[in-house]
């Protein structure tokens, strides 16, 4: 394990979480003020076998707001604009009701197609969109008006905006005009198959820790996403993966105004980042959450304003009780955390290999932000649930 001493109380709760089966490894990756306090791996990738800060770990939905970055690339350039219709650039789209669908809808989660199948890995990319295009709105959903987290389906939609209009297929215009700009030299969504090969073991699979029924000393069974067409076939809110301390240079990067503090490349304007992690969504009950929650494009803002401790029912996709108002980012199912907080100048990314169950993991993960927090002396920002 790289040891993180200013950090104490969180790698003590990573270790506890092994030790409670949530998951079998971790990496974590802080920075403060452009530095870096920690870059960490405990456990074990997979059995026998210790997580490395290098592997290849999966960020699951964590991996959305790298999409909305991609499609704001094309926004600076003119190619398109937030409120444009998604059939301007695909025209197929409109069926189904869904004209009136604009590329806001899509990044705001309230564009009403929340199909859970899109077929995806098991069909290629083309017929993913068709399945898509045909999709009926929702009944009774006022696109813009009524909110519910789409697990895929938009992302695709955006990928596919993106694909249309630059002519590269999706998984290489990210790659060209945001991961090895900023210098994510080991980060994907979607993998050539020769790299997925010459990776090996340095794909971390994910493991099924809600599964307890297991003979002592029995390992948890391992999801099939670290199989070889779960990692090369892209889906744009859902198989990014790489190195954890990756995915906190993206926010690094945001935090910096849009330039790489690796590279010294500039990814995208200060104006854009205020823009993409402002509130667009503001006091939407979220459907498929079940709780209101706020939104910029494609980041969750922090909407600690809208818990309700007395309920007992946590936020999801939450970043702790220190956390500012300001604070976006976003997490993926049962497993990872990323986010910026511009008023601290922080950058967290997380990610774990284990999926316990809802309760255990909300309970985590909070308790994990907060500790962050906590071993940096960052007490004093907490979004304030009054004001």
């Amino acid at each position: 394990m790289t040891s993180a001493p200013h950090l104490a109380k969180t790698t003590a709760l990573l270790e506890a979480g092994i030790e409670r089966s949530l998951h079998l490894g971790a990496q974590l990756y802080v920075s403060l003020a452009g530095e870096t306090v920690a870059d960490l791996a405990v456990g074990e990738a997979a059995p026998g076998r210790p997580m490395r800060a290098d592997d290849l770990v999966l960020w699951l939905s964590s991996t959305k707001p790298t999409a909305a970055v991609a499609l704001a690339r094309l926004w600076e350039a003119g190619e398109l604009g937030l409120d444009d219709p998604v059939a301007r650039f695909v025209p197929e789209f409109a069926a189904g009701g869904k004209e009136g669908v604009t590329l806001r809808h899509l990044l705001t989660h309230t564009s009403g197609i929340r199909m859970l199948d899109v077929g995806w890995p098991r069909v290629p990319w083309e017929e993913v969109i068709e399945k898509i295009a045909r999709r009926k709105l929702e009944p009774r959903w006022d696109p813009g008006r009524k909110a519910g987290y789409h697990l895929a389906s938009s992302w695709f939609v955006l990928g596919e905006v993106i694909r249309r209009i630059d002519g590269r297929p999706y998984e290489r215009f990210l790659r060209e005009e945001v991961f090895e700009p900023i210098g994510m030299a080991d980060s994907w969504v979607g993998m050539p198959a020769e790299r997925y090969r010459e990776y090996g073991d340095r794909i971390v699979p994910m493991y099924n820790t809600e599964v307890r029924r297991r003979a002592p000393g029995e390992s948890p069974p391992p999801h099939r996403w670290h199989l070889e067409h779960w990692v090369t076939r892209p889906s744009p809110g859902g198989n990014g993966r790489g190195p954890v301390r990756e995915l906190g240079l993206f926010y690094e990067t945001l935090l910096a105004g849009g330039v790489s503090p690796k590279t010294g490349r500039r990814v995208l304007t200060p104006q854009t980042v205020e823009a993409l992690t402002a509130r667009h969504r503001v006091g939407l009950y979220d459907h498929t959450f079940r709780h209101v929650m706020d939104w910029g494009l494609g980041f969750i803002v922090n909407s600690a304003i809208y818990a309700r401790p007395d309920s007992g029912v946590k936020l999801p996709y939450a970043y702790g009780p220190h956390a500012s108002r300001r604070t976006y980012g976003h997490s993926g199912y049962r497993s990872s955390i990323a986010f910026a907080d511009p008023e601290h100048r922080l950058a967290v990314a997380l990610a774990t290999n284990g999926t316990p169950a809802d309760d255990a993991h909300l309970e985590r993960m909070e308790a994990l932000s907060a500790a962050v927090y906590e071993d940096l002396g960052l007490t004093d920002g907490a979004a304030d649930p009054d004001s």
